[in-house]
């Protein structure tokens, strides 16, 4: 069977690995950093566990996409906890409370209960993301850029489907789980992603690092390998194919077949000049716009200083328009069995950009500074919702989109990868196949990002390597 060397231990680049593991493939999965999983990765401060970037995944109910992923996978039995059915999302605009249930019924009655003049829209809102959820694996080919939705506007057809602007912002309201911008976003991320949530919503109790750490002794217990503090600095081509990848500037390995889990950019940078790659594919790729990043609070609690809530707060500045400016939103997320909460929001690359250049833990007493009162607004904007929230608080760790930049080398700290754009969808929509025909592409910057997304992303991969034996 064919040797592959796969460069990030991400969770696309762990799940392909698994997968072509279990197919029997000579598995090498390379990572530049001292530990697996990416965003995945799980830290401690002190005695407690914090998350990078994993908060919750939805369609993980018996019979849902997720759930048939992840039974492959052999993930179904980490601790899984489901939030609260009647309302694992809080939607929160002004001081006006707006749930969000799990299950397409439940889900629109209870919006229902706030809309009684959008029955109607509701009702036709949630029937289309529940067709979109059920074919959600119809599409699986080597790629699906194909699937029309791409080339659909998701604020154009909520206008159309939803006739009041209120109960447009809310359902627009979880948007931390995408980058929502009028003029770009594809329809079928928007409905995809909303409905997977819908469908069943969970979190996971002990840290995402459980899901990356399961991938890897799956990996292993199969024959194939996985090394930390590898980090490919080169892709060497001979006749028109990969045929070694170069680590840490001196070691090189050689296989039959290659899949970057890294930025497509970051990629091609890797690779030699070679006729088989354009300068004008490279510069097409290079010249691709990334979403935006994130800034985070990690909360240590002081022990039952505040109740654990199972659901989650999406809180929005009074007459914010979300599909507009998302820095006016936030998510508030509690950590099942711990005293702990993150709260997020949307960070620009501008905001950090005077310190970009500066080494981490050397960024100078303006950052500090900068980060301390981006705390503190969040807290501001939070507490009339966690009564007691300022007092609770033990310690508090931030991180903003400089940390993702030289935590997983993504360019600008991007939390969705690739910004897609459903007016080009042929070129914002990535394939997993490269001009080179044994490198392959996966992880969140060619389609859908998420943990489906991902995982759905990693199935396509595989399809496309197993197809080109």
């Amino acid at each position: 069977m064919s040797s592959i060397i796969i460069i990030g231990a991400g969770l696309g680049g762990l799940e392909c690995g698994y997968i072509l593991a279990k197919k029997g493939f000579r598995v090498t999965v390379l990572e530049h950093d001292a530990r697996v999983g990416g965003c995945l990765q799980s830290f401690r401060r002190g005695d407690t566990l914090f998350d990078a970037g994993f908060h919750y995944v939805g369609g993980l109910a018996e019979g849902q996409p997720l759930h048939r992923i992840f039974s492959y996978l052999d993930l179904l039995d980490l601790p899984w906890r489901r939030l609260d059915t009647d309302c694992f999302d809080e939607v929160i605009i002004g001081d006006r409370r707006f749930p969000f249930a799990q299950g397409h019924e439940a889900f629109a009655e209870r919006l229902t209960d706030c809309f009684p003049h959008q029955r109607e829209n509701l009702r036709q809102y949630t029937q289309f993301l529940q067709h979109v959820g059920e074919h959600v694996f119809a599409p699986l080919q080597p790629d699906y850029q194909g699937n029309p939705l791409f080339g659909e506007s998701a604020h154009d057809w909520l206008c159309r489907t939803i006739s009041d602007p209120l109960l447009r912002q809310v359902l627009s309201g979880t948007s931390l789980k995408m980058e929502l911008r009028a003029d770009t976003l594809p329809l079928y991320t928007f409905a995809q992603i909303n409905d997977s949530f819908i469908q069943s919503a969970w979190r996971l109790s002990g840290g995402g690092q459980q899901i990356a750490d399961r991938l890897r002794q799956g990996i292993e217990a199969m024959g194939g390998q996985v090394r930390t503090r590898a980090q490919v600095t080169r892709l060497m081509e001979h006749n028109g194919r990969i045929n070694q990848v170069e680590i840490n500037d001196e070691e090189r390995l050689q296989a039959d077949l290659f899949i970057s889990n890294t930025h497509p950019a970051v990629t091609l940078s890797l690779v030699d000049d070679c006729p088989a790659i354009r300068k004008i594919y490279r510069r097409r790729i290079a010249a691709l716009d990334n979403t935006d990043g994130m800034f985070t609070a990690n909360i240590r609690l002081k022990p039952n200083a505040l109740p654990y809530l199972n659901r989650n707060l999406f809180i929005h500045r009074e007459g914010a328009d979300l599909w507009q400016n998302p820095t006016d939103s936030m998510l508030v997320h509690f950590y099942p069995d711990a005293h702990v909460l993150d709260i997020l929001t949307p960070m620009r690359w501008e905001e950090v950009a005077p310190w970009a250049d500066k080494p981490r833990g050397r960024r100078g007493d303006d950052y500090v500074a900068f980060k301390a009162q981006k705390t503190e607004d969040c807290l501001r904007r939070a507490e009339p919702f966690l009564p007691g929230l300022r007092e609770a608080i033990d310690r508090v760790y931030t991180s903003t989109p400089l940390s993702y930049t030289h935590y997983t080398l993504t360019p600008r700290g991007s939390a969705y990868g690739i910004r897609k754009d459903w007016r080009t969808p042929l070129t914002t929509v990535l394939p997993s196949r490269t001009p080179l025909p044994n490198l392959f592409l996966t992880g969140q910057n060619l389609n859908l990002h998420g943990i489906l997304g991902v995982s759905m992303t990693a199935l396509m991969t595989c399809k496309a390597v197993v197809s080109a034996q």
